[in-house]
């Protein structure tokens, strides 16, 4: 899914080797599921479906109802059926090819057609999937943050304290020793060689999403990876990052995004409705957030 995974554990050397060799099979595993960027993924195979049934694996299944369950939660904020909208404005590639070649794609001034994600017909019993014509997913998100708390997990079976970090989506399990809490270093959006901030977190997940580190530009425009569903566009925000803390990675992962799409005048809100924390960084680079989230970083 065109990102790094970093995995750390506390473990003797024999444990912990046999660990990380059993999270490294799960990640490569889900990477060939799960990415799009490879015509012969289960993603990619459903996603040519259009029509059809598609008999989905337990873990594409377990997937696509946490993203249906997303879509109602978020109020739409969150939807993976943007894919097309993500080619369209130039994403059709990984980011190095991007980055090395430039896009493709010019602008499309043509109107905007989007088949939702609620136009999907799942038989949860049977593992069947139908997505109507016109209809695909990037699963990439939501996909990340789910390898990531599995893997931790089974991290978690030959470590006393591990944690697994996918592209920002990170899940921690237990504490290091003699530690009260797990210090992780907060991004500057502005400055992505710099930090912005250490926070001091519990077990659990918490995942950044930003429109500064996946940009590029299409003809004269700057475009980025954030796509608001109500546009099919680039999200335009006052915020440039956001980060959430919660039980789950896919759920931070999921709310990163939906938060930074919504913005100040709609993200308390939903984070309270969702019982979740958040940090957001502004354009001058200031913090803001939930009260319990700013706590981490005092």
């Amino acid at each position: 899914m065109n990102t790094d995974v970093l995995m750390a554990a506390e473990a003797s050397t024999r444990q912990s080797g046999i660990g990380f060799e059993k999270a490294r099979q799960f990640i490569m595993e889900s990477e060939l599921r799960f990415t799009r960027f490879s015509p012969e993924s289960e993603l990619s195979r459903m996603n040519r479906s259009g029509g059809d049934w598609f008999h989905a694996s337990p873990d594409l299944l377990d997937v696509i109802l946490l993203a249906q369950h997303y879509v109602e939660q978020t109020r739409g904020l969150f939807d993976p059926s943007i894919l097309p909208d993500l080619r369209r404005v130039g994403y059709d590639r990984t980011m190095d090819m991007i980055r090395s070649d430039g896009v493709f794609y010019l602008p499309d001034a043509a109107p905007r057609q989007h088949t939702p994600f609620d136009a999907i017909v799942i038989r949860p019993d049977e593992s069947l999937i139908s997505l109507p014509h016109g209809l695909s997913l990037d699963l990439g998100g939501i996909a990340k943050g789910w390898i990531a708390e599995r893997a931790a997990m089974l991290l978690s079976e030959y470590s006393s304290a591990c944690g697994v970090s996918a592209g920002g989506d990170m899940y921690l399990v237990g504490l290091p020793k003699e530690q009260l809490s797990w210090p992780v270093e907060l991004d500057d959006p502005l400055h992505p060689d710099q930090k912005l901030a250490l926070m001091h977190l519990p077990p659990g997940g918490v995942a950044t999403s930003s429109i500064t580190k996946r940009a590029w530009k299409q003809g004269e425009k700057m475009r980025h990876h954030l796509i608001d569903p109500r546009t099919g566009e680039p999200a335009v925000t006052e915020w440039l990052s956001v980060t959430v803390i919660a039980d789950h990675t896919d759920l931070c992962e999921v709310f990163a995004k939906a938060l930074l799409i919504a913005g100040p005048r709609e993200a308390q809100a939903l984070a309270e409705n969702a019982d979740i924390s958040f940090l957001a960084v502004d354009r001058l680079g200031n913090i803001c957030g939930t009260q319990k989230s700013l706590e981490y970083v005092l």
